[in-house]
């Protein structure tokens, strides 16, 4: 039997889970089994774990709460995890040792961290013996020998507040413990919102309460417990209680209290506090007159925080400050993109759409200076930072961006933010980051990253991967669109002479395969121009290929980069906004972890993945699923082999039609070519969600075919009938 059995449980979750999931794997220690219990069999959560149990035998996956994974569990010790929980490097080898020192004592209280990413550093805690009637320890940073619990038969309850009846009946029935300080548990705590408080202040939530603290009560009634122990574990139990009262404190659940407190309070215990002596004596309009004196004198220094910190940083400003004294103009919508350079991607569309659909609603598209000549001479637009820009921005009804609005933005009542995104997410996204300490130190203030998401009303999906990815990365109030990404509509609405008339633009002659590269950004020192030879990659491919080069535009313009524009069979495109154009006019992609693999995946053209620094890229950037596991066509991870790739025709094979099959049904969901007009409907007309165009299923969409050369023998050109 293994010396460990890992225990993750991953509810609404699942874009957490692969930071759990990795951080057990790669321990030194490798005499464990890791047991991840999912809600559903058909949850995302259990695609997740199903992947990982597919690649490593010491992973598997059985449906149900934390008690089905306990009840699968064959280790001698028990270690139980939530998908916001990461185990340190070299934690059970540490937990073994500790055991080891301890002759295997029951129960081995592991130091931990909690991290409030949006409060500032890491809270240790942990560490020493402490208090062994402390119930309300956590579960997550324990260590529970298996023979132990089950000769006491000891199990998880159902419902809420499981956590503090399972350690008070732990805690009465554990005859070793101990304690190991070093920290083995990183928590990443999540982050306080309406629905996350109210949880656990329903009636029926707190009634779930007072029947845990019950049944630790009775237990502990029926042994002979010393008084200092028995006065402890009341103390423990009560300050849960109280705390809950403090959140939202109902009649009948004061009553209750009250009235447990003054059965079980043991004898001679002196009550402490004002607020534990208002329970004792079920003043329950005294309690709540306290509450509402300590909520005011909160309530004041928060606002006086937030004046403050408006204060210091001169928000909101100028004329943007008199303009927020002007009504909302409920028949205005504004649009940016990639930080205002220019008329690109998601909002693009959108805004193409709501001119047809929506023409009573102005939209003005936002632009930086030195991209306002390039904007479509139809198209209304503002320099940003300029007066008209604040003016918009203080009265639009409407706001739509793929990435975030500075932090001035005020979200005002009544507005309604949209964002819609600008990819699908591989890597690791938002307060996710936080891990990998390159990218988290070039994203700065997570509490700053997420004062902006709180003003997001509505998040845009394109697949049901990303709306769980977004709902960890950035957690928040916010409320998914799963209708699809509108940039991609037009791979299903452009016809085959648009196709045509978009190769002969860029140069394309009619008799070659045009294969379109086009690299990701990377967070590590690494020039583009030297992932691979360029020259000798096209002199191999042969007279029958061209290359379109589009550099990510963060490395749009490198000089290092136009000395291979020289050669014959390469043509950059980097300077080209429209990112759908050229995909529509190649015949495949070859990227390495770029979020165009998701969009260019829904032309079901070939796709090949050249991952040479694959390793280094998830560890240095993190990613959310193996992507060399589950590719969307073939992996090449060095230049030879990527040359062999396309020399030998391996590109356009049944291989590569079935891994992009399986790639599409996971990531093109919702992609139709209907994706923008949803959006419209919904968020500019008000339309309820029955009203909407439903989702074309996959094996009926027909997205444009390719202009390759007449006499090319190759992949499909459409979704194959299921």
């Amino acid at each position: 039997m293994p010396r460990f059995s890992v225990i993750v449980t991953a509810q609404g979750l699942a874009g957490r889970l692969p930071i759990t999931l990795d951080s057990v794997l790669a321990q030194s220690f490798t005499d464990f089994e890791l047991i991840t219990a999912c809600d559903t069999p058909d949850s995302p959560a259990a695609t997740v774990t199903g992947e990982y149990a597919a690649r490593d035998p010491r992973v598997t996956h059985p449906t149900g709460s934390r008690a089905a994974g306990m009840h699968a569990a064959t280790g001698t010790y028990l270690l139980f995890l939530d998908a916001t929980d990461v185990l340190t490097p070299g934690a059970l080898a540490a937990t073994d040792a500790r055991l080891r020192e301890t002759d295997d004592v029951d129960v081995l209280h592991l130091a931990h961290e909690r991290l409030p990413w949006w409060l500032g550093e890491p809270v240790a805690e942990g560490g020493d013996d402490g208090d062994p009637t402390d119930v309300r320890r956590p579960v997550w940073a324990t260590a529970y020998r298996r023979a132990f619990l089950a000769d006491h038969q000891l199990d998880f309850p159902e419902g809420h507040f499981t956590d503090i009846g399972w350690s008070g009946l732990v805690t009465l029935a554990a005859g070793r413990t101990a304690a190991l300080d070093t920290v083995c548990v990183r928590r990443h705590e999540r982050r306080p919102s309406g629905s996350d408080s109210d949880s656990g202040t329903a009636p029926d939530a707190q009634r779930q309460l007072l029947d845990q603290v019950e049944l630790v009560l009775r237990r502990a009634a029926e042994q002979d417990l010393d008084e200092p122990t028995s006065r402890a574990l009341f103390d423990h139990l009560f300050a849960e209680v109280l705390d809950t009262a403090a959140r939202s404190c109902r009649r009948a659940f004061f009553r209750r209290a009250g009235r447990l407190h003054r059965r079980h309070r043991p004898a001679g215990h002196r009550t402490k506090g004002l607020r534990n002596r208002l329970l004792a004596l079920g003043a329950y309009a005294t309690f709540r007159a306290l509450l509402g004196a300590e909520r005011r004198s909160e309530q004041a220094r928060a606002f006086a925080t937030r004046a403050a910190r408006r204060w210091r940083r001169g928000r909101p400003r100028g004329p943007y400050r008199r303009y927020l004294r002007r009504s909302l103009d409920e028949n205005l919508a504004v649009y940016a993109a990639y930080w205002g350079r220019g008329y690109a991607c998601n909002p693009a569309a959108i805004h193409r759409k709501a001119r047809e659909l929506a023409p009573h609603i102005r939209s003005v598209f936002l632009v930086r200076e030195q991209d306002a000549a390039n904007m479509p001479e139809d198209v209304e637009s503002v320099v940003i930072g300029s007066r008209r820009y604040w003016e918009v921005m203080a009265r639009a009804k409407y706001t739509f961006n793929n990435v975030n609005f500075e932090t001035a933005v005020v979200k005002r009542p009544g507005s309604v933010h949209v964002q819609t995104h600008h990819g699908t997410p591989l890597k690791r996204m938002g307060v996710d980051q936080i891990e990998y300490r390159a990218v988290a130190a070039a994203t700065g203030s997570f509490g700053r990253l997420m004062e902006r998401a709180d003003r997001w009303d509505y998040s845009l999906s394109s697949n049901s991967h990303s709306t769980e990815v977004w709902s960890g990365a950035y957690p928040s109030a916010f409320q998914h669109l799963e209708y699809g990404y509108p940039r991609n509509d037009r791979f299903y609405t452009a016809d085959p002479a648009e196709v045509t008339a978009i190769r002969e633009r860029l140069g394309i002659p009619k008799d070659r395969v045009a294969l379109l590269y086009a690299p990701t950004y990377r967070d590590y020192p690494r020039d583009v121009s030297a992932q691979f030879d360029l020259a000798r990659f096209c002199a191999e491919l042969g007279p029958g290929f061209v290359v379109l080069l589009r550099a990510h535009y963060f490395l749009e313009g490198a000089a290092d980069l136009q000395q291979a524009v020289s050669s014959g069979r390469l043509i950059d495109v980097t300077a080209s906004r429209e990112t759908e154009d050229i995909c529509l006019a190649s015949d495949a992609l070859i990227t390495d972890y770029s979020s165009i693999m998701f969009d260019y995946a829904n032309l079901d053209r070939p796709i090949v993945t050249y991952a040479d620094d694959w390793d280094v890229y998830r560890d240095t950037r993190g990613v959310y699923f193996g992507l060399l596991a589950e590719p969307p066509g073939h992996v090449a991870r060095t230049q030879d082999e990527l040359i062999r790739v396309f020399t030998t025709g391996e590109w356009a094979d049944e291989r590569s039609a079935g891994l992009r099959d399986r790639f599409r049904e996971r990531f093109c969901r919702f992609d139709d070519g209907r994706a923008a007009e949803r959006v419209v409907r919904r968020v500019l007309l008000g339309q309820a969600e029955e009203e909407l165009p439903p989702v074309v299923p996959l094996h009926e969409r027909l997205p444009v075919p390719a202009a390759r050369p007449a006499d090319f023998v190759g992949p499909r050109t459409h979704a194959p009938v299921r």
